[in-house]
């Protein structure tokens, strides 16, 4: 009557490449969020953030993602080289 499920067995590999491909999923929303923050920086004349505060912000979060980006890249091509290797 009632079944036991078997546990699911993930290899270690396979699974950390989805987790890696989980990542570079969210990375482009965790982008948006943090362009957003300038947004939230007040613009009253006594607390004011310059406005190439905001830019240099926001290229630095840009230069951070494009760096991110390409190392996800650049691991996860390299564990599909690993798995090429091994089915041949």
């Amino acid at each position: 009557m009632s079944e036991r499920r078997s546990r699911v067995f993930l290899e270690r590999q396979s699974y950390r490449r989805r987790r890696l491909i989980d990542t570079i999923r969210v990375l482009p929303i965790i982008g948006a969020l943090l362009w957003a923050v300038p947004l939230l920086w007040p613009s009253g004349e006594a607390n004011s953030v310059a406005t190439s505060d905001a830019i240099i912000f926001i290229f630095v979060v840009w230069t951070i993602l494009v760096v991110t980006g390409a190392i996800l890249s650049r691991v996860l091509s390299r564990g599909s080289d690993e798995n090429d290797e091994l089915d041949t």
